[in-house]
């Protein structure tokens, strides 16, 4: 829900491929906003490219009060807010600061498969990610540290070292 003096986070759709542009629109409005890029290394048949591409396609995502609800929909290229039925989702900061963790340091080093299961709920327990807690899923031939954002219905995925990782207890209770 929208506050007239204390600034929320909301994720904004854009038109396809319009991510950054709608970013600079709003930072040229003077609107607070934030849109995660990951880097990724293209492969083309005479080069090979680096690019920054969104973390989610056709998000942005704005820290906004009521009165800026309308500059920021008269945005070229933004679509709408995200919302459920009429109601705005407000984004807790704590997803934001996990996308921005998640963007800054992504290990690619492949899970031991002895030392955790399938699902079990794991917490990374050093750098950057430190706290984030997910879920171990598998994908062709090795297992990923999986971040969902609940808010957003997004899961973020990712391959962690398994040094770094900690196994949760799903007993509660336990002693």
């Amino acid at each position: 829900m929208l506050d007239a003096l204390e600034p929320r986070w909301f994720a904004v759709c854009t038109k396809y491929k319009r991510e950054k542009l709608v970013s600079k629109y709003l930072c040229d409005k003077g609107i607070k906003s934030y849109l995660p890029l990951q880097k990724v290394t293209r492969v083309y048949t005479r080069k090979i490219k680096k690019v920054e591409l969104p973390l989610i396609n056709c998000y942005v995502f704005v820290q906004i009060v009521k009165d800026q609800y309308v500059p920021v929909l008269e945005t070229p290229d933004v679509t709408h807010f995200v919302k459920i039925a009429k109601d705005l989702i407000a984004i807790p900061e704590v997803e934001i600061d996990i996308m921005r963790r998640v963007t800054g340091e992504v290990a690619n080093v492949e899970v031991d498969r002895g030392v955790f299961k399938i699902g079990e709920e794991v917490e990374i327990i050093s750098g950057s990610l430190f706290g984030l807690r997910g879920r171990l899923l598998q994908g062709l031939g090795s297992k990923n540290f999986v971040v969902e954002l609940e808010s957003l219905g997004y899961s973020l995925r990712m391959q962690v070292a398994p040094e770094i990782l900690r196994p949760l207890s799903n007993k509660r209770g336990a002693a």
